[in-house]
């Protein structure tokens, strides 16, 4: 009977739950603190997990009969329930009578003191605006930006967009059209149609060496296109049509110079247009033009009263006296450049220079005429051309700066003489091949010359009479030389110490200009009998010698302590060379070195290279001492980086019963 009365309340409990839970609206509990299952006293399958004791809201929007009820009651009378909530860590949950959702409200026991940020809703912050860096510049600006890139990178861009495109072919980025560096790097269509779109606005057109317009079509282009030139280049282009170089002529009437350098088509008919419909012209080169003749150059001065610089060199027919007369007439040229004009004769450059029946002065001798304007004259090679010629500069070209009489053989010193008496503006003075020339000229006359001081370079090469006693005065006066050319004369070691001499005391008295040393001076000494390596040495130890101060700087220089004494200036200017093939690679790298500042490491060098030849000049001797001598110092040099040099290598072993006379 107790076993069934059991059974009977069990059922009714289960009944009672069962109830319990069709009654409630809210489908759980709210969590505070810990899971609900661990309040429960149930066990977990008869759990009240699904009953809210809780103020939770209801899932329809309104609150339920339980949360209700269990909102008004005291939180005293519900701290016994076994539902009840353990208290928040945080602070205390308290219930507001007045507040009909029945929600609790939890105290803070440290609220914040300072500004809470919210991050603004989306619907309502402002949206970035992208900045179109490019988009937003002046044009101004973009052409000025566009036009530090070169021809073959403005195409490039050209591709990006209509802009861009736009913008790269703007006529103020093609006012000079240089093609003679990329012409070989793309095709004859793609230079045409360069030329094509820029040529409008193209002034200054270089196509040296561009064979690709040969084509009919592609000098067609290049006609109709560029009508706005002012100077012209087509040095090279030996496939244009003469067409094609006609039409251009004639359409560019405001041209100021031409190169027209060993083109073919060039003839005298188009000589004839160039003086016709190119009155602007102040500069002209036909060098090498086989169909040309001096007379067409007699059409070109005397159409073309502002030419100023003419080349004209191996032009044949310059023996005619109607040409020579009119170069005369027109006083206008700075530049004369007849180099190679075989045909060239004595009366005709007297004409030149004199004009005809010329006037002379009494007492002095000097010719009663207007002094030429020419600045440089070339008349290399032109070897019909004797002194009785060449002396008629004298005192007519005051102005004279550059002066080329290599290849003359016929020319003394009696022509030179008052020749730099009476330029003292010359600055660069070519007289190879000149062996009539002696010593007294350099050392009497150029050293006295009124242009001693600027002559900044000298060439005597093949002048085998010149020596040390020329050149030796040149290198005290002519402080300003910066090139000089002595191969194949007669000078030996002494010259090569007074050109370092020189230099050394040049850049004492000039201010420095950068803390590392420049080169200055260029010596050419190869094929010099004289010169042996111990003058080379000279001049490679005073390169990587420190300057000293002077004694007039010393008085002034007051020292305090020998540890705030600065180390001497490294040399501010220092001598290249170009000298004996076998020293040429220790010559190079010893100047490297000083020109880097290096000047332990070169001294170093020239050390090694010392022993080197005087072992090779003790090994000539024969002994098998000596030439172990040789190798070890020839090893010292390879380690140094220098390899090759003085027939460097691995010496050839001697052959039993034989011996070689040249090594």
């Amino acid at each position: 009977m107790e076993n069934g009365a059991d059974h009977l309340h069990k059922g009714k409990r289960k009944k009672l739950l069962r109830g319990l839970q069709r009654i409630s609206s809210s489908p759980s509990l709210r969590r505070f603190g810990r899971a609900r299952s661990s309040s429960s006293p149930y066990s977990s399958t008869n759990a009240l997990s699904c009953v809210s004791l809780t103020s939770s809201p209801s899932p329809f929007g309104q609150p339920s009969s339980s949360s209700s009820y269990f909102s008004h009651i005291p939180s005293s009378d519900l701290s016994t329930a076994p539902t009840s909530i353990a208290p928040s860590p945080s602070g205390e949950l308290s219930w507001l009578s007045g507040d009909e959702s029945g929600l609790p409200i939890r105290k803070i026991e440290h609220p914040l003191t300072g500004a809470i940020t919210v991050s603004l809703p989306a619907e309502f912050r402002k949206k970035k605006t992208k900045f179109n860096l490019w988009g937003s510049m002046p044009s101004e600006i973009k052409i000025r930006v566009l036009s530090f890139l070169s021809p073959k990178q403005l195409v490039r861009a050209s591709r990006a967009s209509k802009d861009f495109h736009h913008m790269c072919f703007d006529g103020q980025l093609w006012t000079c059209f240089d093609a003679s560096k990329f012409y070989q790097e793309i095709p004859a269509g793609s230079l045409a149609k360069i030329i094509e779109a820029a040529g409008p606005f193209v002034k200054d057109l270089n196509l040296r060496g561009c064979v690709q317009v040969e084509h009919y079509n592609h000098s067609e282009a290049l006609v109709k296109a560029c009508k706005n030139l002012t100077t012209v280049n087509l040095e090279g282009c030996r496939n244009i049509q003469r067409t094609t170089l006609h039409s251009l002529l004639k359409t560019n009437s405001q041209l100021i110079s031409l190169n027209l350098t060993g083109l073919p088509s060039v003839h005298l008919t188009t000589c004839k247009i160039i003086s016709r419909d190119c009155p602007q012209l102040e500069s002209f080169n036909v060098s090498g033009c086989k169909e040309v003749d001096a007379r067409g150059i007699r059409f070109i001065v005397e159409g073309c009263r502002k030419l100023r610089d003419l080349r004209a060199s191996a032009i044949r027919g310059f023996g005619d006296m109607d040409t020579a007369k009119a170069i005369f007439e027109t006083n206008n040229l700075e530049k004369l450049a007849l180099s190679g004009c075989t045909d060239l004769t004595d009366a005709a450059f007297r004409m030149m220079i004199l004009g005809p029946d010329p006037e002379f002065d009494i007492l002095s001798g000097k010719p009663l005429v207007t002094p030429r304007k020419l600045r440089h004259l070339d008349l290399t090679k032109c070897s019909r051309l004797t002194e009785n010629s060449v002396k008629s500069l004298a005192d007519m070209v005051p102005d004279l700066e550059a002066l080329q009489l290599s290849g003359l053989t016929h020319v003394t010193d009696a022509a030179l003489e008052p020749i730099l008496a009476s330029v003292p503006r010359l600055t660069h003075l070519e007289v190879e091949d000149l062996n009539e020339l002696t010593n007294t000229l350099f050392s009497q006359h150029l050293v006295k010359a009124p242009c001693a001081p600027r002559l900044e370079h000298l060439s005597i090469s093949s002048c085998e009479n010149i020596g040390d006693t020329g050149m030796l005065p040149v290198f005290q006066h002519c402080t300003g030389l910066k090139s000089v050319y002595m191969d194949n004369t007669r000078i030996s070691d002494l010259v090569l110490a007074e050109a370092a001499t020189m230099v050394r005391q040049r850049s004492l008295r000039k201010p420095r200009q950068s803390s590392l040393p420049v080169a200055t001076l260029n010596l050419v000494i190869y094929d010099t009998n004289h010169v042996t390596w111990a003058g080379v040495l000279q001049v490679l130890s005073t390169n990587a010698e420190l300057l000293k101060p002077r004694a007039s700087d010393k008085s002034n220089v007051v020292v305090v302590d020998d540890s705030t004494k600065q180390p001497a200036p490294l040399p501010a200017e220092i001598i290249t060379m170009k000298c004996f093939h076998t020293w040429q690679m220790t010559v190079n790298e010893h100047t490297r070195r000083v020109l880097k500042g290096d000047l332990a490491s070169a001294n170093a060098l020239a050390k090694k290279w010392v022993d080197h030849m005087q072992t090779t000049e003790e090994a000539g001797f024969g002994g098998r001492r000596r030439r172990r001598r040789a190798r070890e110092a020839q090893q010292n040099l390879d380690a140094e980086g220098v390899n090759g040099i003085a027939g460097g290598g691995r010496r050839r072993a001697a052959t039993t019963g034989s011996v070689c006379a040249v090594m």
